[in-house]
């Protein structure tokens, strides 16, 4: 079966020599989520904005369903959803109104927007506020507002880029399930998201991008065991302390140590035998550790690994906007 999205050594440099892509290749199984991380700024928006066609690449070739983006970009627009960063709806119009004109800019018939329109605001849990204008909606409902509008036409193939940024983790979590009910009958999704845990949910394959360079490709196991079996997860309360210790630990259990403010990360293969040589070692520096745990890797363990930060979605969750 044919991938329905492919992107092949894509290139794009901007104004000031800012290369934002630098031969980025993928593609993606029709039929499933594949997930695009990387930090602020490594390129991910870049690469949407290509294969949507709002951009062209320096070099390289993307297709969507087979279809060349560059060559057929009024065929591949019909092809395809977008829910961007920032919800791009009317806040002037009613959500009815706002679903209604998206079908008609689709060149759908006057029946068939209004059905589609109405099933939406139900699948979407908007009905209440169907007729009320978007000036008062919240920001959550205007984020699901938006995803409806991406598939007013029935799109194969769907792109979201950070789409559930913002949002309180009720409406995050009552978005995936969207999406997954979506992948479930066919559609094809490319995500962007700084959320690792939404990547970890949805996604079958991930692709870590930084620099305008793809990094890492795999599912989210295959990622996440590639950093070793555990994570030794130690909790210093001081940043000043934490940085002696990672100094004291540089080697141990041959991984990197990864300092946040006063927390400490190393991925380990050895496990409890190297958890030991770590508190010894400590113990010897006079360092007395607030939390000492062993765990399983996550992809923010792999992304901090990869990229050197952390995610700045784990970072800000807390900023959401209201359901």
């Amino acid at each position: 079966m044919p991938a329905a999205i492919e992107a092949h050594e894509l290139t794009k440099t901007f104004k000031g020599g800012v290369r934002a892509l630098d031969g980025v290749t993928f593609s993606v199984e029709a039929g499933t989520v594949f997930g695009l991380l990387g930090p602020n700024g490594a390129g991910k928006t870049t690469v949407v904005r290509i294969l949507t066609t709002i951009l062209r690449s320096d070099d390289g070739r993307a297709l969507v369903l087979g279809h060349d983006v560059a060559k057929e970009p009024a065929l591949v627009r019909t092809l395809f959803g977008l829910a961007g960063q920032y919800a791009a709806v009317d806040e002037n119009l009613t959500g009815r109104e706002n679903l209604r004109m998206i079908g008609r800019l689709n060149h759908m018939a006057s029946k068939e927007v209004a059905s589609r329109a109405t099933q939406l605001l139900e699948d979407f849990q908007l009905s209440d506020a169907a007729d009320r204008p978007l000036k008062t909606y919240s920001g959550g409902m205007r984020r699901r507002l938006d995803l409806a509008a991406a598939l007013v036409a029935r799109p194969s193939v769907l792109f979201l880029d950070e789409p559930t940024t913002g949002l309180d983790p009720q409406s995050r979590i009552g978005l995936w399930g969207v999406i997954e009910q979506l992948v479930a009958g066919g559609t094809t999704v490319l995500l962007t998201t700084q959320y690792l845990e939404e990547a970890d949910r949805l996604a079958s394959q991930i692709a870590v991008v930084d620099h305008g360079r793809l990094i890492a490709e795999g599912s989210p196991t295959q990622l996440k065991a590639s950093l070793g079996a555990t994570v030794l997860d130690i909790g210093l309360g001081d940043a000043a302390v934490a940085a002696r210790a990672a100094t004291v630990l540089h080697g141990v259990g041959g991984k990197d140590v990864h300092v946040t403010g006063g927390d400490l990360e190393l991925p380990v293969n050895g496990g409890p035998g190297v958890a030991m040589e770590a508190l010894r070692l400590l113990d010897q520096a006079g360092i007395v550790p607030t939390r000492f745990t062993l765990r399983e890797p996550s992809l923010d363990d792999v992304f901090l690994s990869l990229t050197g930060k952390k995610a700045e979605g784990a970072e800000g969750a807390s900023e959401v906007a209201t359901a």
